[in-house]
């Protein structure tokens, strides 16, 4: 599987998951992973095939895992675990 694109989501679309892409950002830079785009959305804007990879708070993960892999996060602002959960995705997937 080739990953080109992750949405980060929450509920409206504007702050948890803004929040989150921010932090998704700077961990895949620290990865050194530079071709991975990556935007937040509202759950209820997110469809199968819209992105590669999902991060969301725990809260939605029911709703967004039918969409494809999803990372569900206990803190949404917790660099470390975010870190360690992408990093175990990206490398079962060949990307680092």
């Amino acid at each position: 599987m080739v990953v080109k694109k992750i949405m980060c989501a929450c509920g409206s679309g504007l702050g948890s998951s803004f929040l989150v892409e921010m932090n998704v950002k700077k961990v895949l830079n620290k990865l050194g992973v530079k071709d991975i785009e990556v935007e937040h959305s509202a759950a209820t804007d997110v469809f199968k095939g819209s992105a590669d990879l999902f991060v969301c708070g725990k809260d939605m993960y029911d709703v967004l895992s039918k969409f494809g892999p999803c990372i569900a996060l206990t803190n949404i602002i917790s660099l470390p675990e975010l870190e360690e959960k992408l990093s175990v995705f990206l490398k079962e997937k060949g990307v680092i």
